[in-house]
């Protein structure tokens, strides 16, 4: 019981950081904050995702790329152009680690504004980190795990952050209903996301990509992360950025179809 809590806790943890500020804010900037907040939630990143930790700045850029090139050659992470979900992770990992390792040109357009905090981010993508935190999760397993099939868990904790990305770019793009005409295959694999906190709404997402609020087109639509966004934005830690009012609902597609 204490390994499943465990779990449950740190994926929800995980998938939070992941899309506000992975996602939200460092690729897309849908709200500000100041210099202190952001390397506050920069250790708030590597507390929560640990062994996994992921660069605001890589991602910010491969996910800019991602958004360019959508369902194309050039998609850092496309199912149209991979021979299995695997073989997706593992390109994506490939280009994040080129991106974040210096090993190919970015163009401007992309990399223009991205956050960055490189002392910080050395230390935190460091083997001996990874390491570290790869033999906490291990012990925790070790000390409190009463069944065999809990270490079955392990391997998933451990990429945990990976896992929930490819989890978007995967089934987002191959199962689902989609409320809008994209030039993608983009949908939105649930129709209440409690599972990734709003990430799901990928086709929502992919329309209104400027917009915070990834759900709120139908109204079993709950974007999770959005409402944690609103109360952030009220206390003063962020400032939402005003976006566009639009009439969002005629252009929705009636018939929910698989895309």
């Amino acid at each position: 019981m204490i390994i499943i809590l465990f779990f449950i806790i740190n994926w929800y943890m995980c998938i939070f950081i992941h899309s506000f500020f992975l996602h939200r804010y460092a690729s897309h900037k849908q709200f500000e904050m100041s210099r202190g907040w952001e390397k506050f939630f920069y250790v708030l990143t590597w507390l929560f995702m640990g062994s996994n930790y992921l660069s605001a700045y890589a991602y910010g850029i491969m996910h800019r790329m991602h958004h360019a090139f959508a369902d194309t050659d050039q998609d850092p992470h496309s199912p149209k152009y991979s021979k299995n979900l695997f073989d997706m992770m593992w390109q994506t990992r490939t280009i994040y680690n080129d991106i974040n390792y210096g090993r190919i040109e970015v163009d401007p357009k992309f990399s223009s504004g991205a956050v960055q905090w490189s002392a910080f981010e050395k230390f935190a993508d460091s083997w001996p980190n990874r390491l570290g935190w790869a033999f906490a999760i291990i012990g925790i397993y070790a000390f409190f795990a009463t069944s065999w099939w809990l270490w079955l868990l392990l391997p998933v904790h451990l990429v945990m952050g990976p896992v929930q990305g490819a989890m978007v770019n995967w089934f987002s793009h191959k199962i689902g209903y989609r409320n809008f005409k994209v030039k993608d295959t983009s949908t939105n694999s649930l129709p209440f996301d409690f599972l990734l906190l709003g990430e799901n709404y990928h086709n929502n997402h992919h329309k209104f990509g400027g917009r915070a609020n990834f759900g709120g087109v139908r109204w079993h639509e709950i974007d999770i992360t959005y409402q944690i966004i609103k109360v952030l934005n009220k206390i003063n830690v962020i400032k939402l950025k005003k976006s566009p009012k639009r009439d969002i609902k005629p252009e929705i597609i009636t018939s929910q179809k698989s895309a």
